[in-house]
């Protein structure tokens, strides 16, 4: 009787893909937090640079 084919390889490989994609993904989202953050902090200083010159 034949064995069953060896796809631990396969296998292996697979995982690895699918966790480097999570990792990107990750990589992707705080990335973006980061970028969201400074331009939350740079609107804030414009807001309080307004403020100060007397605009409404």
């Amino acid at each position: 009787m034949d064995t069953p084919a060896n796809t631990v390889a396969y296998m292996i490989a697979g995982y690895a893909v699918i966790f480097g994609v999570m990792l990107i993904y990750i990589v992707s989202l705080v990335v973006r937090h980061r970028n969201l953050r400074q331009e939350e902090q740079l609107l804030e200083e414009l807001q309080k640079e307004e403020k100060k010159a007397g605009k409404p």
